[in-house]
């Protein structure tokens, strides 16, 4: 694999007509990582960081998937005396309804909607953020896409996502092989690292779309955060 370039190898999960049981599987095993690799911890360290001292918050999550990363949000703002509301948005019909199974509240709500087609009707989100998210797309529709989370932000937003290295392409080959019993999991967690980005990409990536003031803080392990407070 090369990963002095960004791969744009489709992953299986981008495939249309994913058996439901196999999509629930795969968003089982990556509630998994997330959560022993770190990544509900760098969400929280985001969410933190564009928070402050507020004590009610409206958080949406695009590309939500199975809202595991919401849910991990919702326990901590509970624990820290924190009003919540959750908005999770994804156009994948299976992982919007594992999603609503893990929310039993008036305060959550999730729509099955590609992201950029989605219009707040009332108040928008204090607070706009993705997880793995940004390394499905092209450069230029990130590009689009930081611009629309954005525009659709009251306080900022912040992004959760992979960093392509050759230690953490084939640590999570060889892990997921050994453990995993996800087919999709197999096949595209090594191949998301050889989606995401370095350093320098980010940066370009920012800068073309017109941030000016921004975070860019590496994480362990091997991801990156991203900050943008709202001017």
């Amino acid at each position: 694999m090369n990963l002095s370039v960004r791969s744009y190898k489709p992953e299986l999960l981008d495939g249309l007509d994913i058996p439901f049981d196999d999509i629930e599987r795969n968003m089982h095993e990556l509630n998994i990582i997330n959560t022993w690799l770190g990544g509900h911890h760098i969400t929280i360290q985001g969410l933190k960081q564009i928070l402050g001292g507020r004590k009610e918050i409206t958080v949406c999550e695009i590309g939500c998937g199975g809202g595991d990363n919401l849910l991990a949000i919702k326990k901590w703002c509970n624990k820290n005396n924190i009003g919540v509301d959750c908005i999770g948005i994804d156009i994948n019909p299976d992982c919007i309804q594992i999603a609503k199974s893990k929310f039993s509240d008036q305060h959550s709500s999730f729509i099955v909607s590609d992201y950029k087609k989605y219009v707040f009707l009332t108040k928008k989100p204090d607070i706009i953020f993705s997880s793995l998210f940004c390394h499905h797309f092209s450069n230029d529709d990130l590009i689009s896409m930081l611009q629309w989370m954005e525009s659709n932000c009251r306080l900022g937003f912040f992004i959760n996502d992979l960093h392509r290295h050759f230690l953490a392409y084939h640590s999570i080959k060889i892990l997921t092989q050994l453990f995993s019993k996800s087919y999709l999991v197999k096949n595209d967690a090594p191949l998301s690292v050889s989606r995401g980005f370095i350093r320098k990409e980010w940066e370009q990536l920012l800068e073309r779309s017109g941030m000016a003031h921004y975070e860019l803080q590496w994480k362990w392990a091997f991801r990156w955060l991203i900050i943008i407070h709202k001017q």
